[in-house]
């Protein structure tokens, strides 16, 4: 994967771009002239494009990234006419808010390709994927504090979740930009490399999840979050536990290896 060519998608900026590749969607920001920036109009293509991949049982995993220096410099504040970052203008549309959250419980297993910096409310669409791997010269920051903006409740429930309540509030009291390796050292990054190197490390990564089993890290991911908010549906998570003991992954699985192969699920 690249993020050119760059010259011809500047001449274009568009919506959110869809691509496919064997079991592998890939979806890219696409307004790299602002640095990715998202307006009212991305947030319903990117819940039509999530809705599109979750729809495809032939995709396994997710790749989301931007197009040229920036993953994205978050959504554009002058969309959110006087209100909180939670509704498009107008009021019409989703919000960002759902997306990140439709993006947090999309089934599918989900690798945030951070290719640059990541500001505002990117930092929390980053954080609903599963996985984010990051360039060593990508930076972020929250600058919801300098803005007056007091975030919503489930991107600073995200920002807990996955960092812990003191990264929390170092990122959104103190409005700090940080760079790579503070990002990897408390946790939001999952692996950082050299520029050089990102494709071939999203590639691997992309590569071993979609060679896994699908219902099982489906309902497993599920548990994972639920776990996470504190509202595990237990009945559901032990049913879906007894189902895949006599389901057809497990057979594959077991088969697979007693024979030393990879599994074909």
């Amino acid at each position: 994967m690249t993020d050119g060519p760059t010259a011809a998608a500047e001449d274009a900026p568009s919506t959110p771009v869809l691509t496919i590749e064997g079991a592998r969607a890939t979806i890219r920001l696409n307004r790299p002239r602002h640095l990715n920036r998202l307006q009212p109009e991305d947030l319903g293509a990117l819940i039509a494009l999530f809705d599109r991949i979750e729809a495809d049982a032939s995709l396994r995993v997710l790749i989301l990234t931007g197009t040229g220096r920036a993953f994205s410099a978050g959504y554009d504040l002058g969309s959110i006419g006087g209100g909180p970052e939670t509704s498009p203008a107008g009021g019409s549309g989703p919000s960002f808010e759902e997306v990140a959250d439709r993006l947090e419980d999309l089934a599918l297993p989900t690798i945030c390709r951070i290719n640059g910096g990541v500001y505002g409310g990117s930092t929390d669409l980053a954080l609903a994927c599963d996985f984010r791997i990051g360039v060593d010269t990508a930076d972020m920051f929250m600058p919801a504090a300098r803005l007056g903006l007091h975030y919503y409740p489930n991107g600073i429930r995200r920002y807990v979740s996955r960092l812990g309540i003191d990264h929390a509030k170092r990122l959104f009291l103190t409005a700090e930009r940080i760079g790579a390796a503070d990002m990897l050292r408390i946790g939001y990054l999952t692996s950082m490399v050299a520029a050089e190197a990102l494709d071939v490390e999203v590639e691997r990564l992309a590569e071993q999840l979609a060679g896994n089993a699908p219902a099982a890290m489906r309902g497993m991911k599920r548990a994972i979050n639920e776990f996470a908010r504190g509202a595990l549906d237990d009945a559901a998570a032990r049913r879906r536990h007894q189902d895949s003991l006599s389901g057809t992954e497990i057979r594959e699985g077991m088969r697979s290896f007693a024979e030393k192969r990879a599994p074909r699920f």
